[in-house]
């Protein structure tokens, strides 16, 4: 599986012994990052394809030490299916502050099997202290392939007393391909009680040009297990379908999410997309379109969405749009509706140039993103937005060139205390895959 085709929107388990060499290796080797007076972009980590994986797709998560965690949709374990069918099926890491750099460890290679292939989506930390994801694939066998899985990372039960110290993978939940649904790419969402939510890009509902439309889930835990419930199957009419951008909550308890897909416009345009509400109703849930998209200024595929502290929404879009790149928007409550704005178009050639994560928001009310292929070579760009009396701002903060300092980004940031930002970007450095590379974990010092 090529990760740069895989982007579908139309579409205790150990590390083996002749990859052990290389992954301690890897433990070992310490990057030292430049002084944050002397450059402000900087890479912390790049892809080999070896036994850390390859393809940063998603974002990343960081504990209250500074360590930041992540997935590669590829490489890691080649055994198996793993080897014959794909690249690896993909590794979870660690980052970890030593000194004035960083250090690399891979906490879990995925075997291929019913452990799950294929995590394009962030991991996030449960109450218990573990670390949660999903697979887009693995698992139980399904129409086109394999389901996907939804799993656990928990450290070992005891200190580890060697250089490679592996975490233990717990499959929570294996996706049958039904009413169900399968293929789980979006990052998951943990409540105030512990229980987990996401979406499933295909399966429910038949129907949607030959696929099923898509689910949002819910996984509670149950008697030492977790019980799976299926909240919301999209029909592929005015709702959309193929949501696979995964879902947020706001302080009620209600669910917010984008479908890349489908959806009703009155006025002209085709329809791309939805951006909707789940509320809780007796015992089910009411579905409520916020705004659909289509091809014109309002940008179409909308991706993940965040809140503001006044209850405000903001995502992205990948293509369209007035620059012809994608677009950043925002959706505002009053009275019982919504109200849909477009904040800043971005410029790009029709494709899927624009962002493909969520925004991330400071205190002061600025918006940071990256786009895939914009920028000043066409390698994609970390952006932030400004507020202004006007209008919004753009500045760059990195223009990509897809050689050393990497290319095609395409997840959300994160920042540390500092003010310091993380993120990927899926393919460049100075690693050796295919000829893209094989991906880069950077840093940007104010």
């Amino acid at each position: 599986m090529n990760s740069e085709q895989h982007w579908s929107w139309t579409h205790n388990l150990s590390f083996q012994p002749a990859t052990a060499l290389l992954a301690m290796a890897i433990v070992f080797a310490t990057l030292l990052a430049q002084s944050a007076q002397a450059q402000t972009y900087q890479v912390l980590y790049n892809f080999t394809g070896g036994q850390d994986g390859e393809y940063p797709w998603a974002g990343l998560t960081m504990d209250g030490a500074g360590n930041l965690y992540g997935t590669a949709a590829e490489g890691g374990y080649t055994g198996g299916s793993c080897g014959s069918l794909y690249s690896g099926c993909g590794t979870v890491f660690k980052l970890s502050h030593k000194n004035s750099g960083w250090v690399f460890a891979p906490l879990y290679s995925f075997q291929g099997g019913y452990d799950g292939i294929g995590p394009y989506a962030r991991v996030i930390f449960g109450r218990d202290g573990a670390l949660y994801g999903t697979t887009a694939e693995g698992g139980n066998s399904c129409y086109s392939g394999t389901c996907g899985t939804v799993f656990r990372l928990a450290p070992p039960a005891t200190a580890c007393r060697t250089a490679l110290c592996p975490w233990n993978e717990t499959v929570i939940y294996r996706f049958v391909g039904g009413s169900d649904g399968y293929q789980p790419e979006g990052d998951l969402t943990l409540d105030q009680a512990g229980n987990l939510y996401g979406t499933t890009q295909i399966g429910g509902i038949p129907g949607c040009s030959g696929y099923s439309c898509g689910t949002v889930f819910e996984l509670a835990p149950s008697g030492g297990g977790w019980t799976e419930s299926v909240l919301y199957r999209f029909t592929g009419y005015d709702d959309g379908y193929w949501p696979y951008s995964g879902v947020i909550l706001d302080k009620t308890g209600n669910i917010y999410g984008t479908t890349s897909d489908g959806g009703s416009k009155s006025g002209g345009g085709s329809p791309q997309g939805t951006a909707f509400q789940l509320v809780p109703s007796g015992s089910g849930w009411t579905k409520n379109i916020l705004h659909t998209f289509a091809f014109s200024s309002d940008g179409i595929i909308p991706n993940g969405m965040i809140f503001d502290g006044s209850g405000n929404l903001y995502g992205t879009t990948t293509a369209e749009g007035n620059g012809n790149g994608g677009t950043v928007f925002e959706l505002t409550p009053s009275n019982g509706a919504w109200t849909f704005n477009v904040l800043y178009p971005f410029t790009g050639d029709g494709g899927a140039d624009g962002p493909w994560g969520a925004v991330t928001m400071d205190a002061a009310g600025n918006l940071y993103g990256t786009t895939r292929s914009t920028g000043a070579y066409g390698h994609g760009a970390v952006f932030k937005l400004t507020p202004t009396e006007t209008g919004w701002t753009y500045t760059s903060l990195h223009d990509f060139t897809g050689g050393a300092d990497g290319g095609w980004p395409k997840s959300s940031l994160i920042f540390d205390a500092n003010g310091n930002i993380y993120g990927t970007a899926s393919v460049g450095g100075t690693g050796q895959c295919d000829i893209w590379g094989c991906g880069v974990v950077f840093e940007i010092t104010p």
